[in-house]
């Protein structure tokens, strides 16, 4: 687990300086070890850090100023080998072909296995050493082999391409900027702009998705030019023409399995504890992230046979009290060491500004996923096994329960020609009445802001600059569960949760892992009839079978709960927070991007469960514009 990155400047050779502030910029993401590589185009040169370990320093020069063209850059988590010979920029024995990967490959035992077969000779242990001799033996064909989660940039000198790669549901983010005259990438944007290429400007078309869906739809960003490299995509770019081209490597399989729900629970169980046991595989402590609630539970008790030593931990949070109650007795039971972090309201607003500026767009809700991973740095842990994917891998939103209610009712939607009121109660019967597609249905679950909503809140001028109709990013709109399923997948986990638990996670240097992620699984459960995998009346029905083999009945009873801090309740209860809303409203009201009529009225206005999240919507954006258009 690192960060990466680098560019390719396609008129003139630039100074190193611009590759190590980039690199600086993400050392939260590998406080290990840094490395360079810098090149001509032709041949390439590799280079230690400031930061880099003693041993590394002796072997290679430190990066000082230098002038070229293409740069690489790489900050290193040691997880897997944790010698230097896992050090980043590897390269082949060739020195043709250079690569910097993010992330863990579960499966590279067994490919290692294949490649050692086939005449390959191995230095190191690592996944990554895996990963440049499978590209020698296969290719871009490789990515559809990998069990894992990857962002990967890997130069090709003998092919003068550039190749950058993402696993296939979007664990690990890669961010990329192009115009004509320089490719740049990173996993955070923030790495991105401290190219010297780069000035920051907004992209209001981004802003206006995040605001709808609580996140940007990849592959937009709130950044003009800016891009998220899709999941399950490799972009080459052509060293010579400059021209990219890009491919996808993977999609949802169809259900096709006409399999009994007793074998289907069998096989999801057995494919769960294969993954709990490969990612529980490291060189460092590892620990589980216990929640109290059937998914991270099911993840800490698979664990146990297969490392006996697991800890847990369970951050504890206003109104999770019975979530608290339940991870304790399940560790009591297993008999594991288990820690309770609770976090109060003081926790939250002493790091509310830097925690939310360090997110590289505007959010709606209160993390505490930053809580936990401090946590878990402080009680020693780099690994942390997480239970989200679950929720939409096996249908556990609310939402999906009202699927089948909204098909039935999307056939009356003429009825919003006829409402011509603006009350409240007429205005949410006409944005229901508004659902055509499985996208709009998607988006209505995200409670963030109605369209309608958003523009009335932009000014003219802004609004003018963006496009209402979203339709290139609707999916395969098939009528029924897979159609929800694809969008839960795509947009929910891989543009929302997972960007966010790795920005959390690696602000402290620790690895999130998803046992619920691994490519089998994701292909076995996607392959399913929808009788089995959907019900309409109880969330994750499958996973439930599968769950009451290992768990009490009073984990498998609890309802469904999001893991974030209670934000209603923490805007209407302390002062605190609601004099730090009005201090980044009235900043915000100044700059004449939103009608501040909206702004106050939704403000002295908060009447119902969600009002509260458009005004967060609103104070992190004000965060974001300060830090990443003020503070630069």
């Amino acid at each position: 687990m690192c960060g990466i990155c680098g560019y390719y400047s396609f008129k003139k050779e630039i100074s190193s300086k611009n590759i190590l502030e980039m690199n600086n910029a993400i050392r939260h993401r590998g406080p290990d070890d840094e490395g360079f590589w810098l090149s001509d185009g032709s041949v390439g040169t590799s280079f230690s850090g400031r930061d880099s370990t003693n041993k590394i320093k002796e072997i290679f020069p430190v990066l000082k100023d230098e002038k070229s063209r293409l740069a690489l850059g790489f900050r290193r988590l040691s997880i897997l080998d944790l010698s230097e010979k896992g050090h980043q920029p590897m390269i082949s024995d060739d020195e043709k072909i250079t690569i910097t990967f993010n992330g863990e490959i579960y499966n590279f035992k067994k490919l290692r296995k294949e490649l050692e077969s086939l005449g390959y000779k191995f230095k190191s242990n690592s996944d990554t050493e895996v990963i440049l001799k499978s590209y020698e033996e296969w290719g871009t064909k490789m990515f559809a082999k990998f069990d894992g989660m990857f962002a990967i940039a890997l130069i090709d000198l003998e092919k003068n391409k550039a190749i950058l790669a993402r696993d296939r549901v979007g664990l690990k983010p890669l961010f990329y900027y192009k115009n004509h005259d320089v490719f740049v990438w990173a996993s955070e944007i923030k790495s991105i702009l401290k190219n010297e290429y780069i000035n920051p400007e907004i992209h209001w078309q981004g802003v206006y998705t995040n605001f709808l869906f609580q996140t940007t739809l990849a592959p937009e960003t709130c950044f003009k030019d800016i891009f998220s490299l899709e999941p399950a995509s490799f972009m080459t770019l052509d060293l010579n023409n400059f021209k990219i081209t890009k491919e996808f490597y993977w999609n949802f399989p169809y259900p096709k399995n006409d399999i009994s729900e007793e074998e289907a629970v069998s096989k999801v169980d057995k494919l769960l504890s294969e993954s709990v046991e490969k990612q529980l595989y490291a060189d460092v402590p590892v620990a589980s992230m216990m929640s109290g609630g059937i998914d991270s539970t099911l993840i800490t008790v698979k664990s146990k046979p297969y490392k006996d030593s697991i800890n847990a931990f369970t951050i504890a949070y206003p109104f999770s009290e019975d979530e608290v109650k339940n991870a304790s007795l399940v560790a009591e039971k297993i008999n594991i060491s288990h820690h309770i972090r609770k976090v109060s309201d003081e926790d939250v607003l002493n790091q509310l500004k830097e925690n939310i500026q360090h997110f590289e767009e505007p959010y709606s809700s209160l993390e505490v996923l930053m809580n936990a991973a401090e946590y878990a740095k402080n009680l020693g842990f780099k690994v942390v096994l997480s239970g989200n994917g679950a929720d939409e891998l096996f249908a556990g939103y609310s939402h999906s329960l009202k699927l089948n209610k909204w098909l039935l009712m999307k056939n009356f939607n003429f009825i919003r020609n006829f409402i011509f009121t603006k009350d409240h109660f007429s205005q949410k019967v006409k944005n229901y009445f508004s659902q055509d597609f499985m996208f709009d249905f998607f988006r209505q679950s995200q409670v963030g802001m109605k369209p309608i909503q958003a523009k009335n809140l932009f000014k003219k001028e802004i609004f003018r600059l963006i496009n209402p109709n979203l339709k290139k990013f609707h999916l395969s709109e098939n009528k029924n569960y897979s159609g929800l399923f694809e969008y839960d997948m795509k947009y929910s986990l891989s543009s929302h949760h997972v960007f966010r638990d790795d920005l959390s996670a690696m602000k402290y240097g620790i690895e999130f892992r998803y046992p619920y992620l691994s490519s089998d699984l994701i292909d076995f459960v996607s392959s399913l009839p929808e009788k089995l995998r959907y019900n309409g009346v109880q969330n994750k029905p499958l996973l439930r079978k599968v769950a009451q083999n290992h768990l009490p009945s009073d984990v498998l009873s609890m309802p469904k709960r999001g893991f974030s801090f209670p934000l209603a309740h923490f805007i209407r209860s302390e002062k605190k927070i609601q004099d730090f809303i009005i201090e980044n409203l009235e900043s915000l009201k100044k700059r004449k991007f939103f009608k501040t009529e909206i702004i106050d009225d939704w403000w002295e206005n908060q009447n119902h469960e969600y009002d509260c999240v458009k005004i967060w919507q609103l104070v992190t954006f004000e965060l974001w514009y300060q830090k990443y258009f003020e503070n630069q």
